[in-house]
């Protein structure tokens, strides 16, 4: 996301609603400070906090992210997830904490990369990481930080799905344990192809066919139906 102009949005809809930077620094538990950045394009706001700071602002997420009104907390996105080749058999040979340092290390690289081709961390789960990505140029953006991802990290073992759907984020889980998160069935197919993208793209970056864009080159691999039942064109990204 464009940070300036993110922090411009917040900017005019805090003032549209009559409201100071310390009444939504109060009701977010965050510093003035804090949303001082925000409105300056220094920073932007944790993604816990971006659905309670829309219905603050009286905007959907979606508007706060790329300034257009989809359904409010539900929206079109490209969906962003990595799994690791031979991880579950690694994770029986090494100790927990070299391998939560080897993770660390590989998800602040992807983190980075994606935050600055304008996505959305979402969540890290063993050895994936989940992110989106909104907007016109959402696909382009998507494929240029998964390829990105493969080049800058060297690791072969990196695998990386791509799907563009309608998407939920909101609030999951018990209110005393709950994180924000993105639901729905077309994250589902995301997860669901990774397994399949690793066998069968040799490049180790697999999208779905909605999510082609003309700025890339691709090669088809198949068609594979998941255990859900979901049939899916798949293609392979090439780059060099």
């Amino acid at each position: 996301m464009n940070l300036k102009h993110l922090g411009l949005r917040i900017k005019r809809q805090r003032e549209k609603q009559k409201l100071r930077q310390i009444d939504i620094a109060n009701a977010l538990h965050v510093s003035s400070q804090a949303v001082s950045k925000w409105e300056r394009g220094e920073n932007a706001p944790d993604i816990s906090l971006l659905v309670e700071l829309a219905r603050l602002l009286d905007i959907s997420v979606e508007w706060l992210l790329v300034g257009e009104f989809p359904e409010a907390d539900t929206f079109d996105a490209t969906i962003f997830c990595t799994s690791l080749n031979g991880f579950a058999e690694k994770s029986k040979t090494t100790h927990p904490r070299d391998l939560a340092t080897e993770m660390n290390s590989l998800f602040f690289t992807i983190t980075e990369i994606v935050l600055k081709h304008n996505g959305v961390p979402v969540k890290y789960v063993g050895d994936g990481f989940l992110a989106f990505f909104t907007g016109e140029n959402s696909r382009t953006n998507a494929i240029d930080a998964a390829i990105r991802s493969r080049k800058l990290t060297g690791n072969n073992d990196l695998i990386v799905s791509l799907h563009f759907g309608a998407i939920y984020l909101g609030t999951i889980g018990h209110p005393d344990y709950s994180c924000k998160d993105i639901l729905g069935k077309n994250v589902n197919t995301c997860f669901l192809v990774l397994p399949w993208i690793a066998k069968n793209c040799g490049s180790g970056i697999g999208i779905t066919k909605p999510t082609l864009d003309e700025e890339h080159e691709f090669t088809y691999c198949g068609k594979l139906t998941t255990v859900a039942g979901l049939e899916q064109e798949v293609f392979q990204v090439d780059y060099s």
